[in-house]
């Protein structure tokens, strides 16, 4: 079972002086919630036509409720689709050449938004049938690690790779789970004889097994919308009487019930909201009356499948079911809830529970218990710790009044507030995100439940406000963590927010840019080229020299062996021209294929732009995906053996990684040496908001390996030439206060501008989960510190409709203090 969903939005159009929205998916994992304020998440993206929406292996195994296995397809599109002559397939985790490949033909269709159950084989357990399936197999799937394949055909595959079945044009999905060979990326994770991996119910597909699933209790639905059990719908011929147990006797004082997996009955309270969107749908009751303990919450989640339950916000209602806890990942909060249900509504329009206020005294300025691994356990302080406040808070109705933005709508209609405003204030309105030890505990992440034909989700910025109230009942989702899924929204009141143009460039200034384009590729839209377009030309005043990260190859995301990039830049770099920007050039090293990370098939690297009337490349052939750059010594001080060059590739410190890029660059008569990164992803660290607190920031030990290769690149070339222009810039994907910063600004060889020259409320250039951030940084050596200017040009990561998630930044270089050829 899963979540409430959340409905994707259409961007609005843009208006004068605003940057249209992109149309392509991030390429950074949607799963990648981890410590502190996490790396670019990516951009939930639904997919575009059927997949497998969950694989389960453990039916009629020992444990298990479930008779059989299954294979569940899910249909995002508003249009049915036609499964006949197709078939789902069925590799082990580690097929051979001889694997005999399990196909099971499929007949019928999917309906529109649904889903088509595929029964397979049954095991010697198990009590509980599957509902009436769509179609059925009997293949005899593994309980723990395998692939399944959505095939348009029924003649068995012939890959037995995750490579080589990506080339098979008759596959149209592919799911690997514990581990599996064959998967998209990386595989899900391993299940068990009572656990399946699933989609969420808005069917996330971004191209990544291990971030699309969550391995929790199987829920089988069908074309007709049933689930395991069904739903209750209020039988008067067996109603639920009055029991001995209260919604806080089954709460508790911890984080998971006392009652997980009891039939419990007789549980009295007023229903506050219902979710009646997608397979996820329920209703939250609460208990107006309580025990007056705060560590024990007075409410709960009925979860109903794909029925939409019969009951309207206000009835009284007894209910009955089935205690357990949903986890909608690995090292998550669980959800406590009801499945299994039915319920007798006793009486209707009953005025609903008080919610609780949130304002800058009510959830605690302390995250988490330090406790140095899983907190699951731990009895609840809700008045000490911020997530203790929220678990104790789990289901009840809550509500911010005149609540500041600081975190824009996403293309998945959520929002971040605070309630605490005061809490590290940025110069617009945000938290900014200070270090490890400040994670901003007054940010509240809301969620509407309202039609959004009634009441559309408004369009916010940072700084914008949601005025009066904003209200509804505690939740948790994986994206975020806890939540408010407000059955009232506040009227969205706009600030100032503007993107305002960065300074000129003086005529003895060398301006040096940086910019995340979030997987620009060569088959994207024209419309994402003139956004980007319009952000250099009109914002960032079309700098000298530009390092790009996240560009990708000429066919974007399509995995057909594709690497080059020709496609992309010329395409940029003619629509900056056509915007009135200069006629720039560029130079970049092509990826070996699927080596450096980023989506499957798109190929991301790092790549310069220059603009000819202001800058010459000193180009140094032999540059390629696997020779090292070296320094040598030459007439003006510093040369480079290769240029563009890559930073040692072939290390173990950029597997699936980007690999820095360095480019020699001449202007004004002074020798530039630029080196352009995209650091290793946050993705694989533990959640801020889960249960393992503090957090473990995993992803470090590659960056810090990578910061250790940049850092010695630099020491090379300032042993060459202490007095060399030396810049090392780019999604570095870690904090001014990070470890990673320090290796390379340790003993004062590179400096932080951003630190330096900014007041901190200013220090920030990417915004996560209502938090403002640094990720992205320009570095100079000493020879440079005193003598550049520094910004950041606020163009994205605070809008609404961003061509980016990522604001660029400008470094200026004053090269009127020397006159010495090569040196500024």
């Amino acid at each position: 079972m899963s979540p409430p969903p959340s409905r994707p939005t259409t961007p609005a159009p843009a208006g004068p002086g605003r940057l249209r929205s992109r149309t392509t998916a991030s390429a950074v994992a949607a799963a990648a919630l981890a410590a502190g304020l996490l790396a670019p998440v990516p951009a939930l993206a639904a997919a575009d036509g059927p997949v497998i929406s969950e694989v389960y292996g453990g039916g009629g195994n020992s444990g298990a409720e479930l008779r059989h296995d299954f294979v569940e397809l899910g249909n995002p599109t508003d249009t049915a689709v036609e499964l006949s002559g197709w078939s789902v397939q069925y590799l082990p985790a580690r097929p051979g050449d001889a694997t005999r490949v399990q196909v099971t033909p499929l007949d019928g269709g999917i309906p529109a938004d649904g889903h088509h159950l595929v029964r397979q084989s049954a095991g010697r357990g198990g009590t509980i049938e599957l509902p009436e399936p769509d179609d059925t197999g009997n293949t005899n799937m593994s309980a723990t690690a395998g692939a399944v394949l959505l095939v348009e055909g029924t003649d068995p595959v012939e890959c037995r790779t995750a490579a080589t079945c990506a080339e098979d044009g008759s596959i149209i999905d592919v799911v690997g789970y514990g581990g599996a060979v064959v998967h998209a990326t990386s595989p899900a994770a391993g299940t068990s004889n009572t656990t399946s991996a699933s989609r969420d119910t808005a069917f996330t597909d971004t191209g990544n097994n291990s971030a699309d699933f969550t391995v929790a209790e199987p829920n089988p639905v069908n074309s007709a919308g049933e689930t395991v059990g069904g739903p209750g719908d209020g039988d008067p011929g067996d109603p639920v009487e009055p029991g001995d147990l209260a919604v806080h006797d089954i709460q508790g004082t911890g984080r998971t019930s006392p009652h997980v997996g009891e039939e419990v009955s007789g549980l009295s309270g007023v229903v506050t909201a219902v979710n009646a969107f997608g397979s996820a749908q329920g209703f939250w009751f609460q208990d107006p009356e309580g025990d007056g303990d705060p560590r024990t919450s007075e409410a709960l989640f009925v979860f109903t499948g794909s029925t939409t339950p019969d009951v309207a916000v206000g009835d009284e209602v007894l209910a009955a079911g089935r205690v357990s806890e949903y986890r909608p990942q690995s090292g998550a909060q669980s959800i406590t809830q009801l499945d299994r249900a039915r319920w007798t509504t006793v009486s209707r329009g009953n005025d609903l529970p008080e919610s609780v206020l949130l304002d800058a005294d009510t959830v605690p300025e302390a995250y988490a218990p330090d406790h140095g691994g899983d907190i699951t356990d731990l009895e609840l302080r809700p008045d000490e710790y911020a997530l203790d406040f929220w678990e104790a808070h789990e289901h009840m109705r809550v509500r911010v009044e005149d609540a500041p933005v600081v975190g824009a709508t996403d293309g998945y209609d959520a929002l971040w507030v605070t309630t605490r405003p005061d809490e590290n204030p940025t110069a617009n309105g945000g938290t900014r995100y200070g270090s490890y030890e400040e994670p901003n505990s007054g940010r509240v992440k809301i969620e509407s439940l309202l039609d959004r034909d009634v009441r559309p989700f408004p369009n916010a910025n940072v700084g914008d406000t949601l005025a009066g109230v904003t209200e509804g009942p505690v939740y948790y989702s994986r994206f975020g963590g806890y939540l408010v899924r407000a059955t009232t929204l506040g009227e969205h009141v706009p600030g100032d927010l503007e993107r305002t143009p960065v300074r000129e460039t003086a005529r003895h200034e060398i301006s040096v840019a940086t910019y995340n384009v979030e997987n620009l590729g060569g088959a994207d839209d024209q419309a994402d080229f003139d956004a980007l377009a319009e952000g250099f030309v009109d914002y960032l005043g079309s700098p000298d020299i530009v390092g790009l990260e996240e560009i990708q190859d000429n066919s974007s995301a399509s995995d057909d062996g594709t690497v080059d990039a020709d496609v992309t830049l010329d395409r940029l770099t003619g629509a900056i021209a056509a915007a009135g920007g200069p006629s720039y050039e560029w130079r970049q090293i092509s990826p070996e294929d699927k080596q450096d990370g980023g989506q499957p098939g798109g190929n991301i690297r790092n790549a310069f732009l220059f603009d000819p009337d202001r800058v010459r490349y000193v180009d140094a052939a032999g540059g390629d995906a696997t020779t090292p750059v070296e320094v040598l010594e030459g007439g003006r001080g510093a040369e480079l053996s290769v240029s563009p060059g890559r930073i040692a590739p072939q290390d173990e410190a950029w597997e699936s990684s980007r690999k820095p890029l360095v480019g020699h660059f001449r202007a004004l008569n002074r020798d530039v040496y630029v080196v352009t990164n995209h650091f290793n992803s946050k993705g694989g660290d533990q959640s801020l908001h889960g249960v393992d607190q503090p957090p473990e920031r995993v992803s470090e030990t590659q960056r810090h390996a990578q910061a250790a290769l940049v850092r010695e690149f630099a020491d090379e070339l300032l042993a060459v030439d202490p007095e060399a222009n030396l810049v090392v810039m780019g999604d570095l994907n870690d904090f001014q206060f990070s470890t990673t910063l320090d290796i390379l600004t340790g003993d004062g060889a590179l400096t932080n501008p951003m630190v330096d020259l900014l007041e901190p409320q200013e220090r920030y250039n990417y915004v996560y989960d209502g938090n403002s951030q640094a990720l992205d940084h320009i570095l100079v050596n000493g020879a440079l510190a005193g003598r550049v200017d520094y910004e950041v040009a606020r163009i994205n990561s605070e809008f609404h409709d961003q061509v980016s998630d990522h604001d660029p930044q400008v470094l200026r270089i004053d090269t009127r203090r020397s006159t010495s050829p090569g040196r500024g």
